[in-house]
């Protein structure tokens, strides 16, 4: 099998993020079926110390699979670590390797670096995407962002919430979703919420997913298949999105682009670029991963 094709940085992705543990490869085929715009193996978090050798050679078989239409990605452990390293020399040697890693406690923009200068070639430049979940990595978000061959940043509330000492509830991580949010915005860079770890609360799930999207998030991840419908529903223009654009793109048109009003409301530049865009989305063709 050949390496994964070359990626633009800033391809477009789909909103529902999904992750299995790498020890679980009796779930791989699932991960690929169950409507994931991007699905992840995991080597950190949900492996145990004495698995992770095992895990790695396992994950092989993931990137194997014919991924279709979803994104294939992978959360190795934090470079500061010795299963990091060991991580990173694992990916080189797949014959096929992941589109998207996931680079976990990233604090600075040395760390992307790093993660590119090992794994990058001229044939190979997977998405990166930095796990913004420490305080630290929060304040730093501008030079940790403006790391060349950066993707965007996924925001990680429970290990956030352990530094903070607080819980993952919406208002404890407010500002270090806005900061994510903000600052990949200033950097053109896609932005993820954290999952919802509340597995039978669906009504929490979809609330909290409108409010990631209100906020300036891309998408956001999931801890369950079943959680992926409703973080796609959330994320999608909704009709009244989608008429409202419509009718004021129209009205930009009848204007000369000058300001006007629609339905009562003043709109002027901003609005017309933003109807412009949700509308040019909904006509942008499926990306075919391979």
């Amino acid at each position: 099998m050949t390496e994964a094709m070359t990626l633009s940085p800033h391809r477009r992705l789909g909103p529902a993020w999904f992750m299995t543990p790498a020890t679980r490869a009796d779930r791989y085929a699932s991960a690929l079926t169950c409507d994931a715009d991007v699905a992840l193996v995991d080597l950190e978090d949900s492996v145990a110390a004495d698995a992770k050798d095992q895990a790695r050679r396992d994950a092989r078989a993931f990137f194997a699979q014919d991924g279709g239409r979803c994104v294939l990605g992978i959360r190795v452990n934090a470079l500061s670590t010795l299963d990091g390293t060991k991580d990173l020399a694992a990916i080189a040697a797949y014959p096929r390797k992941p589109d998207l890693i996931l680079l976990p406690k990233t604090e600075t923009a040395r760390d992307i670096a790093l993660l590119a200068a090992v794994l990058g070639t001229p044939a190979y430049t997977p998405m990166l995407f930095a796990l913004i979940e420490t305080p630290r990595a929060v304040d730093r978000l501008p030079e940790i962002l403006a790391a060349p061959r950066l993707s965007g940043a996924v925001f990680g509330s429970a290990d956030y919430a352990l530094e903070l000492g607080t819980h993952t509830g919406w208002e404890a991580m407010r500002h270090a979703r806005h900061s994510i949010a903000n600052s990949c915005a200033a950097a053109g860079l896609i932005a993820i919420d954290t999952p919802y770890f509340e597995l039978n609360d669906t009504a929490g799930l979809t609330a909290e997913a409108h409010r990631a999207k209100g906020i300036g998030f891309h998408g956001k991840g999931a801890i369950h298949p079943r959680q992926l419908p409703h973080i796609t529903e959330a994320f999608r223009p909704t009709d009244d999105e989608i008429a409202e654009a419509r009718a004021i793109v129209t009205a930009a048109e009848h204007s000369g682009d000058h300001i006007t009003s629609v339905d009562g409301h003043m709109r002027g530049t901003p609005f017309f670029t933003r109807a412009r865009r949700l509308l040019a989305g909904l006509d942008e063709p499926q990306e075919q991963q391979r």
